[in-house]
């Protein structure tokens, strides 16, 4: 592959890792039935499962990403050891946003 295809399929593996966007919050019923779970519970696994796909596409999308040089890798913003520090994050954090923070302040800071 070229240099340029390299990076745009880069960008385009960016793009599906970060599109996906939360869930709703759950509405506020004025009326509960008995058996119904309660809205807390009914977000909490809403975003379990949000985080869950999140970490699933970075994995898919972002880390075969560490197969490019580092210079595809710095044409997207990006460098190796984000990368690999984004992949060692605990599940519970959003590996995706993380590493877009780390971009932009490593840019404030250039």
């Amino acid at each position: 592959m070229k240099c340029e295809e390299l990076t745009q399929h880069a960008h385009t593996a960016w793009e599906k890792a970060s599109q996906l966007a939360p869930p709703p919050k759950p509405p506020r019923l004025q009326f509960y039935m008995p058996a119904m779970p309660s809205m807390r519970l009914i977000r909490t696994l809403d975003m379990g499962m949000w985080h869950c796909r999140r970490r699933w596409l970075f994995r898919r999308h972002i880390v075969p990403l560490l197969a490019y040089d580092d210079h595809v890798l710095r044409d997207i913003g990006h460098s190796r050891e984000d990368i690999l520090w984004a992949s060692q994050l605990p599940l519970k954090v959003d590996a995706i946003h993380a590493l877009e923070t780390r971009q932009k302040t490593r840019q404030a800071h250039h």
